[in-house]
């Protein structure tokens, strides 16, 4: 019903800016609020950001003031990362929470090196 494809992850230095997307196509009217999260290798995959239809954004205390979501025209979501650090590098996983099933994106590797 939902497919959604990541893509711009990549290697940076430290300090360094990428801006990964997630494309969302489907039944995309069931989705209101997307999120990308993240997953180092040995840890628990963690929430990132999430923005819902209306525009309304949180994120997580160790990401504020570096990096921004925002929606495109199309239905695509964007992650500006700025000032990266080694502590970014992590597989970046797009995610739309629908009523009925939780949809993820294959992922997209970003490493930060120092």
């Amino acid at each position: 019903q939902v497919q959604l494809v990541e893509s711009g992850g990549g290697l940076v230095q430290s300090g360094g800016s990428l801006r990964p997307s997630c494309a969302a196509s489907g039944r995309i009217f069931s989705i209101y609020i997307m999120g990308w999260y993240r997953q180092a290798p040995g840890k628990q995959r963690e929430l990132v950001a999430t923005i819902t239809r209306g525009g309304s954004t949180n994120y997580a205390d160790s990401v504020k003031g570096r990096f921004t979501i925002s929606r495109g025209n199309a239905d695509t979501v964007y992650l500006q990362m700025n000032s990266l650090k080694p502590e970014d590098t992590a597989v970046y996983y797009c995610n739309a929470p629908t009523w009925g099933t939780n949809y993820w994106g294959q992922g997209t590797q970003v490493t930060v090196s120092s």
